[in-house]
């Protein structure tokens, strides 16, 4: 049994945690009295009172259709964007329903500098290339949506999408340096209304989604919305096809003029075939038919189940302090077989050898926010403040029996269809692993206004982090401590109203555990900078940001150089530099689009392993360059297009394979019958591009041919 233990810092941050707290809320009354009315208050000036933390966020405060306004993600208070010292990508639900897309793949293509990574065969959430580097860090409301092998999020209950940029553990604790993607959902509202849509397209791709919202009494202080989505989908790779079951209830209580308490829940199941996607012949993803399956059709599909629950109750404490206390419970429970592939021998060069694996896998998380949130003047200086408090409890449990790989299991590289049916040989590997998370952390924080056009920010963030695992057939444990303390900083100036400069520095950690003799690995920590310009031009109707950033990471854990060590090293330093884009809005009251581009240098620049030192990092292109616009006729008929351009992205950081480019042309096309019916057709790959998704080893998913998609909308 291996073991490594040091002091537990728990109780002393908490102690210390609970001092800050009621210090502050104590000293609350006095400062409170100093501050001055501001039009940047925190409250909702359009009611009573309004929530505006990460959960909850009124819709007009955004700022609705294509040019939002106002962000959470960067500072966990609704702020601004053009007072964010960062860069903020934001693409609006809007923009997600124009382009006709589900899920979140797509719509980052128009957040600047994001590529697709490996979304497990199409079981979970897909990761991200961010600025260079790997990330799987999705958040929903600001609570972890990533952990475990969740099912991927659905745009029914999506309000907005939005891409901090950068290390971002300042404010969310440990993480990858490239940036984070926050999903804000849909929240109750005022008004009364119902939409119902229905859709089919190619291949027998079918969905129908319900969005209602209603208030719940006469004075309007309980509102109720319901967002449903049934889906099922077929594709033109043979034998995959996928169905989900999507609910997600919310309700938003005014319990008193001061006090408000929201609940969502959401319930998702998703029900598909693994799939891997196709492999390289030759150095060549183009060698083999894009629709052939490598996989086992008589396996069946592998069922993923999601439910969640979060609340927040925020009680307004004076007139410009808050408190808000939130939580998520999120429960997973995914089960089937699923099959990798590994490359042919060179004795045997058109058989894929296959392995068959059982998997079962449980996992749970538990997260909770506590904030004071404030506002008062000092110096002649006005101070946003943000002090809070986190726990995070994560549980994960998988059951994993396979074989290993074998040309009696294999099937031919071209024709895989003719050998489909064999019987699979017995497990020869069987991993029963749990494995649990604890986290605490403090976060301080304060949004400067020296001036009108001077602003600054600053934040602190605390992190103590035990893990421990057990491997329950081998009895062997082992368990760690780590604690982080990573600031940041930023500052902004706006030139004239509108164009603005800003500089930031962040950090990032990352635990990376231990060996198998329990020795602890030194923690990756990522250090990121940025340099840019925001504007706001044509009156406000068309934002965008610019912006050069560096950033280096240390300590990376990469598989040992000999292949018969079964433990992992951490070694050198990895770098990305280059400069993104995105620009959104109206060019005139007909014309919307949103834009992206983004030039990217990441490479190896320390490693002790030979060949390594000078490669360009994996899945990560050169350039990419994106742009979505709509023109609206008279009748209500709106006509649009979607440009998309992806360079080569290698599959890994040694090997000469790689995802070839390609460009990507969309149509769309609206007619507004009347106030409350739409229909909608999208024309995908226009020009019938063959491409291909994402790049994992010698294997890729091919994106779709030429494909259509007709939408009806009716508003009740």
């Amino acid at each position: 049994m291996n073991k490594t233990k040091h002091p537990r810092p728990s109780t002393l941050l908490l102690t210390a945690i609970s001092a800050l707290t009621l210090g502050l809320v104590a000293s609350i009354p006095l400062v409170a009295a100093t501050s001055r009315d501001s039009a940047l208050d925190l409250a909702d000036a359009d009611a009573p009172y309004q929530l505006d933390a990460l959960s909850v966020e009124a819709r007009d405060e955004v700022g609705a259709g294509w040019r939002p306004t106002r962000q959470v993600t960067a500072t966990r208070i609704s702020t601004p964007l053009e007072d964010v010292p960062r860069s903020v990508s934001v693409v609006t639900g809007e923009v997600m329903a124009d382009l006709g897309e589900t899920r979140i793949e797509r719509t980052l293509d128009f957040a600047g500098g994001i590529t697709r990574g490996n979304d497990f065969g199409g079981l979970n959430m897909a990761s991200f290339n961010v600025r260079g580097f790997d990330t799987s860090a999705v958040y929903r409301n600001g609570f972890s949506a990533s952990r475990g092998n969740n099912s991927p999020p659905d745009a029914a209950t999506i309000e907005r999408v939005e891409v901090l940029k950068g290390p971002a553990s300042g404010l969310f604790g440990r993480g990858d340096p490239g940036g984070i993607v926050n999903l804000v959902t849909k929240r109750p509202q005022r008004e009364t209304f119902t939409r119902i849509s229905a859709s089919a397209g190619s291949w027998d791709r079918y969905r129908a989604t319900l969005d209602t919202n209603t208030p719940l009494n006469a004075s309007g202080t309980l509102l109720a919305r319901f967002n449903m989505a049934l889906e099922d989908t077929r594709s033109f790779r043979d034998h995959i096809e996928t169905q989900r079951y999507l609910f997600a209830p919310s309700l938003s209580w005014q319990v008193t003029e001061k006090t408000l308490l929201t609940l969502e829940a959401q319930y998702i199941r998703n029900d598909n075939l693994f799939d891997r996607g196709i492999p390289a012949v030759d150095g060549d993803f183009g060698r083999v038919r894009s629709k052939n399956f490598y996989g086992e059709p008589a396996n069946g599909k592998v069922k993923n189940k999601n439910h969640s629950l979060q609340a927040a109750l925020e009680h307004q404490l004076a007139q410009h302090w808050k408190l808000r206390v939130a939580g998520q419970f999120y429960h997973g429970h995914y089960h089937g077989h699923t099959m990798h592939m590994d490359a042919p021998l060179p004795s045997t060069p058109t058989i894929v050898r296959r392995t068959y694996e059982w998997r079962n896998a449980q996992w749970q998380d538990y997260h909770q926010h506590a904030e004071v949130h404030g506002k008062f003047t000092l110096f002649g200086a006005e101070h946003h403040v943000l002090v809070g408090a986190e726990y995070e409890h994560y549980r994960n449990g998988q059951f994993y029996p396979r074989t290993g790989y074998t040309n009696t299991f294999g099937v031919d590289i071209f024709e895989p269809a003719k050998d489909y049916g064999k019987t699979p040989p017995p497990y020869t590997l069987v991993s029963d692993n749990l494995s649990r998370e604890e986290s605490y952390a403090l976060n301080l924080q304060d949004q400067i206004y020296f001036t009108p056009e001077l602003i600054g920010s600053l934040g602190l963030r605390h992190d103590s982090v035990k893990t421990s695992s057990h491997q329950r057939l081998s009895s062997i444990r082992s368990s760690y401590e780590r604690d982080a303390t990573v600031p940041r900083a930023g500052v902004l100036y706006k030139f004239t109203p509108q164009i603005s400069g800003f500089a930031n520095a962040s950090r990032s950690f990352k635990p990376n555990g231990v060996d198998s003799n329990g020795e602890i690995h030194k923690p990756e920590e990522g250090t990121g900078y940025e340099l840019g310009t925001k504007f706001n031009l044509f009156q406000g109707r068309l934002g965008g940001t610019l912006s050069l950033f560096n950033i280096v990471r240390e300590n990376v854990k990469v598989p040992h150089p000999d292949p018969t060590v079964v433990d992992q090293i951490t070694v050198g330093e990895q770098r990305s530099r280059g400069l993104d884009l995105q620009i959104t809005g109206k060019l005139t009251d007909e014309l919307r689009f949103i834009a992206a581009y983004a030039y990217i240098d990441a490479e190896v620049t320390k490693d002790t392993r030979p060949g390594y030192q000078g490669q360009r990092l994996a899945g990560v292109p050169e350039h990419n360059a994106s742009l979505f616009a709509i023109y609206a006729l008279p009748r209500g008929l709106e006509i649009g297009t979607a440009y998309t351009t992806f360079g080569a992205r290698k599959t890994s950081i040694t090997g000469t394979l790689k995802v070839p480019s390609y460009q990507t042309v969309d149509l769309f096309a609206r007619w507004r019958a009347n106030d409350r019916l739409h229909l909608t057709l999208n024309l995908y790959n226009l020009l019938d591009e063959q491409y291909f998704n994402n790049g994992y080893n010698w294997w890729s998913v091919p994106g779709d041919p030429r494909s259509f998609k007709l939408t009806a909308t009716y508003k009740f």
